[in-house]
């Protein structure tokens, strides 16, 4: 299933000043060979490239092949040239050519993005995103390496993922009157066994011991490498990876984010199969990544759902009344809780004392909504004849039990990342909240519940698809090149499962909010005004 949005957008979270794209399209004016100018029309026209990007630049066969028919009109073509550290002319055009397009594709192990973008005006021209079809060979990442680390498995998961990108670019370009032919780069940003699939590359070593990727960072290659139906002269930028759990998504996502140039301290959090942690400035970055996902994304809860159309993503109740109201995505019959929805619904019910501490369900307090399902205590949130399957919409005391281990997990590692460089949480400037899981998110009630800290909420900023943007970003600003560089070498993995005090932190963190409630003034002030 694919969903596309159409109207163009300017991508504003993305630290491009000036437009440097990675493709310049320039248009020369030569004159022909004389008896007093003998130069051949290809050193002519690598001498005017030259006078206008001051290199010269690689002409390849296929563009000697293809200049004859260009110059006979009228001496005048116009040509595109990408840089991957140095300038190659890519194409050559007579009349009326589309503009220069490149291709950021967030691959996703559950969703994959993709931004078609205008390179000359900087604006993303059409989007779409699509499941990613390796889910069928397993939900989960550990499934899929294990049938990729025999070779058959590995190709099978390989030439899935090409087919299904060349299809989906071909309606990405279709969708806005191009072809796929037009697009001369792709930027691609992915986990790191994402990338390693894409690439066709054994992937085995990223589960078991020394647990090393066999590759982080990839030079730029031709499309065709791959058979991706794009440019003849297209070429591909695969973002580096850090280690087995620190992908090129992350990378990316520091891209976007700006962080690694700014002089305070800035965090990202990235929530999604595990919830990956960067804090840092312009001098150094700390990373690490834990399990504190699948709950927080609605994935382990009995109504949980992924946040698509049919999920609620908002919970608000009556702490008088105890009525409940919310806002399902798409405006449809509800069919479930995403991960926004989830912890609204247990901010709420703790703010409405549903709930207690350590995550029980107060049973006299709404009769009414109290029920036991299967053997278990549950809190109704939405009636049978309210749901789009007629079947009530639920959370029961184990599902608020996985919630708070994923919630006390997310906080530990933010508290043990911060006492690693010795700073604390009122030393952060900005929290760039990333992903799906960051557009829909209320921060407020992510503080409730004692998942982000307690520090004012305008220092939230909810990055998006930090991955995409990413991408989009190295797509426009070819100096970016750099900036990962720098990035790579700031960047210190923090090994979590190493370090004994984040299991001491996290007892403490297994409560709502927390057994020390000084940690979060505000919410221990909201309980005060309600009595």
């Amino acid at each position: 299933m694919s969903s596309a949005v159409r109207s163009p957008q300017s991508i504003s979270r993305c630290p491009v000043k000036r437009l440097d794209p990675l493709i310049r399209r320039l248009s020369l004016k030569l004159t022909p060979p004389s008896l007093e100018d003998n130069r051949s029309p290809e050193a002519r026209l690598r001498a005017a490239v030259a006078q206008l990007l001051g290199e010269v630049p690689e002409l390849p066969l296929p563009i000697l092949q293809s200049l004859p028919p260009v110059l006979n009109r009228d001496w005048c073509p116009v040509v595109d040239c990408l840089f991957d550290g140095r300038w190659h002319v890519v194409a050559i055009h007579g009349e009326s050519p589309p503009p220069p397009l490149g291709l950021a594709i967030d691959l996703g192990s559950t969703t994959v993005v993709f931004y078609l973008v205008d390179l000359s005006s900087g604006e993303v021209v059409h989007q779409r995103s699509a499941l990613n079809p390796q889910v069928k060979y397993g939900e989960d990442i550990l499934t899929r390496l294990h049938l990729a680390s025999k070779k058959e498995g590995l190709e099978r998961i390989h030439h899935l993922t090409i087919e299904f990108l060349n299809r989906e670019i071909l309606s990405l370009a279709e969708g806005v009157g191009y072809r796929p032919q037009d697009i001369s780069i792709l930027a691609l940003a992915g986990n790191t066994t994402m990338t390693h699939f894409f690439l066709n590359l054994d992937p085995s070593m990223i589960f078991r011991e020394p647990y090393v990727p066999l590759a982080n960072r990839f030079d730029f290659f031709p499309a065709k490498d791959l058979a991706l139906e794009l440019s003849p002269l297209a070429k591909v930028y695969v973002f580096p990876n850090a280690g087995s759990y620190f992908g090129g998504d992350l990378i990316a996502g520091i891209l976007a984010s700006g962080m690694h140039r700014h002089p305070g301290l800035n965090f990202l959090v990235d929530v999604g199969t595990n919830a990956e942690v960067v804090l840092g400035n312009q001098d150094f970055l700390v990373a690490c990544a834990g399990a504190a996902g699948p709950a927080l994304e609605g994935g382990i809860l009995t109504c949980g759902m992924r946040a698509r159309k049919g999920a609620i993503e908002r919970v608000r109740i009556d702490p008088e009344s105890l009525q409940v109201n919310y806002k399902v995505i798409g405006d449809v019959p509800p069919e479930g809780l995403c991960g926004s929805g989830i912890i609204d619904l247990l901010a709420q019910m703790f703010l409405a004392g549903l709930v207690d501490q350590r995550g029980r369900l107060m049973i006299e307090k709404d009769p009414s909504r109290m029920v036991e399902i299967d053997g278990q205590r549950a809190y109704v949130v939405v009636f049978p004849e309210e749901t789009s399957h007629g079947q009530p919409i639920y959370i029961t005391e184990a599902d608020i039990k996985n919630l708070i281990r994923s919630k006390g997990a997310m906080y530990t590692i933010l508290t043990v990342v911060c006492r690693s460089v010795g700073v604390s949480f009122e030393d952060i400037e900005n929290f760039y909240v990333a992903g799906a899981f960051g557009n829909y998110i209320d921060p407020e009630a992510a503080v409730i519940i004692g998942m982000l800290p307690d520090i004012p909420l305008s220092r939230f900023q909810p990055l998006g698809n930090a991955a995409g943007q990413g991408a989009i970003c190295l797509l426009l600003n070819r100096q970016a090149l750099g900036e990962i560089d720098e990035i790579l070498k700031k960047l210190t993995y923090l090994e979590m499962n190493v370090r004994g005090e984040f299991m001491q932190l996290l007892t403490g963190a297994l409560f709502i909010p927390h057994t020390d409630p000084n940690l979060f003034p505000s919410v221990k002030a909201k309980l005060g005004s309600r009595g």
